[in-house]
């Protein structure tokens, strides 16, 4: 009897092991992931800025003028990203807490 109680012992453990090691190397691929996807996201993101500001200067005659209005804008996110943090906080901490509870 103590022998087959062991053996369950070892075989759980065993088991354990073998769950932790999915679920860490399935978060390192989805880390890793979300790292590359982000970053050709904000490559993305800079160089259609840099597009976006030259041609509405062209169309304004003056290139600065084009830069200085995607800095207004990026200006006005910002302002609604600060009026809105603790909104912000809560929803992605209540979203960690639920993904670490599934």
């Amino acid at each position: 009897m103590i022998d087959i109680v062991k053996d369950y012992a070892s075989k759980r453990i065993d088991l354990l092991k073998l769950q932790a090691t999915e679920k860490s190397s399935v978060g390192a691929g989805t880390a890793t992931f979300i790292v590359l996807a982000a970053i050709a996201a904000l490559f993305f993101i800079f160089l259609l800025n840099i597009g976006l500001g030259l041609w509405i200067g062209s169309l304004l005659g003056n290139y600065a003028y084009g830069v200085l209005i995607m800095a207004g804008f990026y200006l006005l996110i910002l302002i609604v990203v600060i009026l809105a943090r603790k909104s912000i906080t809560n929803n992605v901490a209540n979203r960690i807490i639920k993904a670490i509870n599934d």
